[in-house]
Formats: structure tokens, sequence, C-alpha cells
């Protein structure tokens, strides 16, 4: 594992705008604005994963293999969350109605960009294959189902699932009291 990650010399130095202690990050990551992005404690990112704009992480948070967060309006992840291989998160896209044109060659007159920041509270797990659009608010403690599609804001302590992300059932709570625990009695070298 030494030698798949930076150390944390080498992490200091990408140029993060902020960057917390205990940070693994993939050598096979990449960074685009790597100056509006900030990563709190205990971190991990592996291979393959694309992190760009204004990202803000906070601690102990794992981003999966093969994952993108596109953060040009903003995407926020608090701590205790992670985020399965592949999963997808937009902060803006192109408008597809056809009424515009559509990708980041064509000239902004022509094109008609939205979205909005999302937000990713605490204690979520974001399951596989998860694309998640621009503008979202996943409540405190959600539970995402694999290849499940996030079209709109998820309540919190839930689990959802499906194309789009629809309520499952109710999650249990215990996580937010395994946290308050385990951090009273963390030592990390």
């Amino acid at each position: 594992m030494e030698n798949s990650f930076f150390n944390r010399d080498e992490v200091k130095q990408l140029g993060f705008k902020k960057v917390g202690d205990n940070v693994y990050i993939s050598r096979k990551a990449s960074f685009y604005d790597i100056e509006k992005i900030s990563i709190g404690n205990n971190v991990r990112i592996d291979d393959f994963c694309i992190l760009s704009g204004n990202i803000t992480l906070g601690s102990f948070i794992h981003i999966s293999a093969h994952t993108l967060l596109y953060g040009k309006r903003g995407i926020a992840i608090d701590d205790f969350s992670g985020l399965s291989p592949n999963v997808i998160i937009f902060s803006e896209t192109d408008d597809f109605c056809g009424d515009y044109m559509i990708g980041p060659m064509v000239p902004e007159r022509f094109r008609n960009v939205i979205g909005g920041k999302v937000t990713i509270k605490k204690y979520i797990q974001v399951g596989a294959g998860c694309v998640i659009l621009p503008g979202v608010t996943i409540g405190e403690g959600v539970a995402v189902g694999s290849m499940s599609l996030v079209t709109k804001s998820l309540d919190e302590w839930s689990v959802y699932v499906g194309i789009p992300a629809k309520f499952h059932k109710k999650r249990q709570t215990k996580l937010k009291l395994m946290a308050d625990d385990f951090l009273k009695n963390i030592h990390i070298d």
C-alpha cells in the first residue's frame, strides 16, 4: 500500500486548498482546480478517481476507485461518509432538452448549463454505480443502493434505491452513537 499512495509530504505538496492528517491519495487519482479542494483528516481516495472544482471533504471519508466528482458549483461531503466504486456526482450539467448545444468546447452563448451544490451529510454510504445530479442534498445517515439515480434531495436516516432513487425503508441511527464512542477513544498515529 505504501507505494500505491502519495506519502504525507507529497500530499502536502500537491497544492490542495487544505489537507488534513492521515490522508491516503492514490498516485493514479486525478485532480483539476486542486487549489479549490479541501480534505479533512483520515481520508482515502483510491485509484482512477477524478476530483474537479470546489470540493470539500470532511474526515473519515473513503472515495472508492473510479469515482468522479465534478464540483464546479460545489460538492461537500461530511464526516463518516463513503462513496463506493463508480459513483458519479455532478454539480452542474448541460441542458439536454434540445434547445441548446452541449459540451465544453461549444461557446457558452449556445449552451444552457444548469446546476447547484451537492451536499452529502454525515454517515452516508452511496452504493456502487450511483449517479447524483446537481443541487441535491443527501440527509444525514442515508444509504443509497447500488446503481441508483439521485435526482432530488433525500430525507435523513433512510435507505433509497432505484432509478430514480425512491424511499425503501428507514435506516438505524446506531452509526451516530458508534461514531461518538469512536471519537472519544480514538488515538491515530
